[in-house]
């Protein structure tokens, strides 16, 4: 069954199979005969339409205007679909109550199910968030083992720079990587993390292991550690990079930025949440004391997608002794919970200074970060955050900033994200010293 889960659902054929077959269920909910026909179509069927769009508009205004979860505005093809679907169900329900067959009312559901999955399918076109059967539902790789089954840290790992440059893999080393969960507690900021995933390539399991970099990895929001694994396809692009470098890539922790899945504390320390502590403090502690890795944070690196683009980006300019490394894919550019007035009064009580003290592009301004490097990656279709990236790559090389600006085919989404990580890995790999 694993060529089954291997099905991709944002490239080849599934997507649009699954969109035609769709389509046919809506034509089959709007035109199939019914019992009473002329009460349907007159009455039923407007009134499904009207429903359908109130829904729709309502849940709009909830999360654009009142709500406001996230802090960039949706696509708008987004809230398309998701009418469609909510049509769909209101027009099964209205034949269900009309219609006196039982064999067509069979149809009907699943007539409604490939609408609403037809929907899904074309969202998740969009963010590329669910790349395979498997990631839909939720099935762990066979990569997967425990965090108590990984070999203890050794007291004279093999080290040097580059790190390839001494290292010579056994016979026996694994083919690939392996990904672990586990809890890393905010200690000193006291941040409620939810559990990180830890990839550890296939030189982590050798004996005598290498002393190996870190890059430390960030979801967006609304999102979660297990959307690297999935959508950002985390696992083969460091499977793919360990395979020409003798079982070498970095040792990848992907942390909670966030604290669940809609939660915005904008990777600060403010009343919303220490995140920025737990980022700089908490995580670099904790996997210094149960990893086998290279202390040195020269070779360290952070970076992110979106919500955690913008959080590495806030990392490297605050923490630059703990981050001089960074990878901002898809960033904003500034913390924001949709505009600079409701984020300052919910982070900071209304303190305006206390923003401009932590926020990246003014620290910029300010100072010099002539030891730092980093890449800034975004869609070339991302109206929303390109000019942003553009403007905030500039102000980090005027900050002296060894930076490169990067665009890629695709929008704000998972299709740039994963590309982005793979495209830069080599340029990562050469800055934490671990090839040359």
């Amino acid at each position: 069954m694993d060529w089954l889960l291997r099905w991709s659902l944002t490239s080849g054929p599934l997507p649009w199979f699954v969109t035609v077959v769709g389509a046919a269920g809506g034509l089959w909910l709007l035109l199939a005969p019914i019992t009473n026909p002329r009460r349907y179509r007159r009455r039923a069927v407007p009134l499904a339409a009207a429903v359908a769009l109130a829904c729709t508009a309502a849940l709009w205004f909830v999360v654009e205007k009142w709500w406001r979860p996230f802090p960039d505005p949706i696509a708008t093809e987004v809230y398309v679909w998701i009418g469609l679907g909510i049509l769909a169900v209101a027009l099964l329900l209205a034949r269900l109550l009309l219609d006196r067959r039982v064999w067509r009312a069979v149809v009907s559901v699943f007539a409604a199910v490939a609408v609403v999955a037809a929907a899904g399918a074309q969202i998740n076109l969009e963010f590329a968030a669910y790349p395979t059967v498997r990631d839909v539902l939720g099935i762990a790789d066979p990569n997967e083992i425990g965090f108590d089954q990984l070999p203890p840290p050794q007291p004279d790992p093999v080290a040097g720079t580059p790190l390839e440059s001494v290292w010579r893999p056994p016979a026996d080393l694994p083919t690939e990587g392996r990904v672990t969960t586990v809890a890393i507690p905010g200690v000193v900021s006291g941040f409620g993390a939810r559990e990180a995933r830890i990839y550890l390539p296939p030189a982590y399991f050798a004996d005598p292991s290498p002393a190996l970099p870190v890059l430390v990895l960030l979801a967006g929001q609304p999102g979660s550690p297990e959307d690297w694994l999935g959508g950002g396809r985390l696992a083969q692009a460091m499977d793919a990079f360990a395979a020409q470098h003798g079982g070498l890539a970095p040792v990848v922790v992907v942390a909670d930025g966030t604290g669940s899945q809609l939660a915005n504390p904008l990777c600060l320390d403010s009343r919303l949440g220490n995140v920025a502590t737990y980022l700089a403090r908490d995580v670099p502690d904790w996997v210094k004391s149960h990893l086998e890795v290279n202390p040195d944070p020269r070779t360290w690196a952070i970076g992110g997608l979106s919500y955690g683009g913008t959080c590495s980006l806030q990392m490297a300019t605050n923490y630059p002794q703990v981050y001089p490394t960074f990878l901002d894919l898809s960033g904003q550019e500034e913390p924001t919970l949709g505009d600079r007035t409701r984020t300052v009064d919910e982070a900071f009580g209304g303190d305006a200074s206390k923003f401009a003290a932590v926020n990246p592009m003014d620290l910029m301004a300010a100072r010099t970060y002539p030891n730092s490097a980093g890449v800034f990656v975004v869609g070339s279709d991302d109206n929303e955050y390109r000019p942003g990236a553009q403007r905030v790559y500039q102000a980090a090389k005027a900050a002296g900033m060894d930076v490169q600006y990067l665009e890629l085919p695709g929008g704000h989404s998972f299709a740039v994200w994963s590309a982005g990580l793979e495209r830069e890995l080599g340029w990562l790999a050469t800055r934490m010293g671990l090839i040359s």
